[in-house]
């Protein structure tokens, strides 16, 4: 690890090198043991180098956002982890809006609020960056990454920057073909909006950001939902029929707020969360023959 570290050296006017980061600094579950070594990004870090380095160290990399949509295990992460939350550089140019990776999904829906952009006001209350949003395809109130991307620069395997343009981003519900090559990291999408009424744009994002408040536990760190909503379900109604609202184990817990929530009542582990998940999926499938897929990643 310390020869890697010095590899890095040249790049630390770009990113902050730290050993034993705790995780549960950097996720939205306020879970997970530390990483071996995590590395903050800046805008503009040329990660076309950055990443090869790492690479070529033979030591495991993982790309992360704002940990919005992840499951830190309690020993921590063995290996690196590219944190690229303060690459948020965003830019407009008439009805399309470029953000790197690490733009918060509020912050998007805010610049295109300032130029009278429609389009991307269910993505205000995401608790997510851009890059992960696109990655799987997030969505709300029936709006969803798809509808607005249209091109997306990204690192291949092999460290080239390459771009995807429309189809070829394959979206589906919470997919996309990033999903499909984990070895991609995600570097900046395109979106093209369209003009609109600024106080129409303003009273929806304000209705959405109401609702969220109303019905989700938005007190307490969660990961969202934490269930994909199977063919002709929700997910929160199988678990609130299942008689799990407020179901705890250790300190996780199913919302009594929201059913397709779990949250950390305060001090969770991984274990807890885990345990709890499997508990749930077992009881629903028990009760309605129907198999939750689990929407958060365990890293």
């Amino acid at each position: 690890m310390h020869e890697l570290i010095d590899a890095l050296k040249p790049y630390e006017s770009y990113i902050r090198i730290r050993e034993h980061e705790l995780m549960s600094h950097h996720t939205t579950f306020r879970i997970g043991g530390p990483a071996d070594l995590f590395l903050d990004c800046a805008s503009g870090a040329p990660l076309e180098e950055i990443v090869p380095v790492i690479r070529k160290s033979g030591i495991p990399l993982y790309v992360i956002g704002r940990g919005s949509n992840l499951l830190v295990r309690d020993e921590g992460v063995r290996g690196v982890v590219l944190c690229t939350a303060e690459m948020h550089e965003i830019h407009v140019s008439g009805n399309v809006i470029t953000a790197e990776a690490g733009a918060s999904l509020f912050s998007v829906a805010s610049t295109a609020l300032r130029h009278e952009l429609c389009g991307a006001e269910y993505a205000a209350g995401i608790p997510g960056t851009l890059g992960g949003a696109v990655f799987m395809n997030a969505g709300a109130y029936g709006g969803q990454m798809a509808d607005i991307v249209v091109s997306t620069k990204y690192l291949d395997e092999n460290g080239t920057i390459c771009t995807v343009h429309g189809d070829a981003h394959k979206f589906g519900y919470r997919e996309s073909i990033f999903k499909a090559h984990p070895d991609w990291v995600i570097l900046s999408s395109e979106m093209r909006l369209h003009k609109g009424n600024p106080e129409e744009i303003r009273e929806k994002m304000q209705d959405y950001a109401q609702r969220r408040r109303d019905k989700q536990p938005l007190e307490f760190p969660s990961a969202g939902s934490t269930f994909k909503r199977p063919v002709g379900y929700f997910a929160g109604k199988l678990i609130q029929d299942s008689g799990l609202m407020g179901y705890t184990v250790g300190g996780a817990q199913v919302s009594e707020k929201h059913a397709g929530f779990l949250i950390n009542r305060g001090g969770a582990t991984c274990a807890d969360m885990q345990a709890l998940i499997v508990y749930i999926q077992q009881t629903v499938f028990k009760n309605f023959g129907v198999e939750l897929q689990c929407e958060v990643r365990l890293l």
